[in-house]
């Protein structure tokens, strides 16, 4: 079997390859779809034909004994076996591909939460958003380590035919070696609430030397950290990422789910009820614990409430770290 020719076939109904990994898989699948095919034909074409040609003409036809033949017995179960046993080897194999992980691969820590992906490289460059954009390098293997803040989610690349969950309280591990320049789709395949269909991301495949400067630029051109010097604020923005805020309410001024925290202190806040007030300390506890009693115009009342999840040390962290946000 050409197993280089099954990986065309199968190229041609699946999404581009990005991997030398996707390849292996389109051909495994490409065999399984051909063997599939070529087994239906044989067992629908051959009881067909049987039918058709041992079929009852008269009522005196009598139908001859028959013994049965071992030999042919063993050989349409032998044959079989052996190419089942063969795509299980196959498989096998590709599955050892997949989890044998470089020890020289670029590593990138992944972390979900309701609903985005927060990507976090070694020299402390850290992306997050919607549809937010993981930047690694053409020819150099990269180990994704996998966490979740919440539920479970699952990163699949189909591109690169590779797809692994994430699981609350524990790491799980997934590598490749992009072959070529390129944009990737990436999405969550875990049910993992409302949003889960609105999860994507994307991989941005670049040359060594573009991925080496875009990561430098990034790290030149990080934003200071309000928090730096503010233990309590620190604190605040520890939590907004681990209790899923950072899910709903922006830090740059972008609609989200929920409103912005970017210079939410002491704004004017106005409510779908029409009143409104300033968005001071009382106002900013009532939303944590209660947030359907004052639902901001513009945004639906889809913030559950957060009483008994924070102690009050907690709440002023947020609180002190919202204030850094201006």
């Amino acid at each position: 079997m050409n197993f280089g020719l099954l990986s065309v076939l199968a190229n041609t109904f699946m999404p581009v390859r990005g991997t030398e990994i996707a390849g292996d898989v389109d051909a495994h699948y490409a065999f399984l779809v051909i063997a599939s095919l070529i087994s239906f034909i044989i067992l629908v074409g051959g009881m067909t034909v049987f039918i058709i040609k041992y079929r009852r003409r008269s009522e005196n036809d009598q139908t001859a004994y028959i013994t049965h033949n071992t030999f042919l017995e063993f050989l349409w179960s032998f044959i079989p076996f052996l190419i089942v046993v063969g795509i299980f080897y196959w498989g096998k194999e590709i599955y050892n591909k997949m989890r044998t992980f470089p020890e020289q691969a670029e590593e990138i820590h992944a972390i979900a939460q309701k609903w985005l992906w927060e990507f976090k490289y070694k020299n402390g460059v850290s992306i997050s958003g919607k549809d937010v954009v993981l930047h690694v390098p053409v020819g150099k293997p990269v180990k994704l380590i996998i966490s979740s803040r919440d539920v479970l989610h699952s990163f699949f690349i189909p591109a690169f035919r590779i797809k692994q969950d994430a699981v609350p309280g524990r790491f799980t591990y997934l590598h490749f070696t992009p072959t070529q320049e390129g944009e990737y789709q990436v999405f969550c395949t875990e049910y993992c609430g409302q949003e889960h269909s609105n999860m994507p991301a994307r991989i941005r495949a670049l040359e060594p030397e573009a991925y080496t400067a875009w990561l430098k630029e990034m790290k030149e051109n990080a934003p200071p950290d309000p928090t730096e010097g503010n233990a309590m604020a620190a604190k605040g923005s520890e939590l907004y990422r681990e209790a899923g805020c950072i899910g709903c309410h922006s830090l740059d001024g972008s609609k989200m789910s929920g409103p912005t925290w970017k210079g939410l202190y002491n704004s004017k806040r106005e409510f779908t009820d029409g009143s409104s007030t300033q968005a001071n300390d009382n106002y900013i506890l009532e939303s944590i614990i209660n947030p359907q009693a004052k639902i901001v115009k513009g945004f639906g009342p889809a913030m559950p409430p957060y009483a008994g999840r924070f102690t009050e040390e907690e709440i002023s962290a947020i609180i002190e770290f919202i204030k850094t946000l201006k």
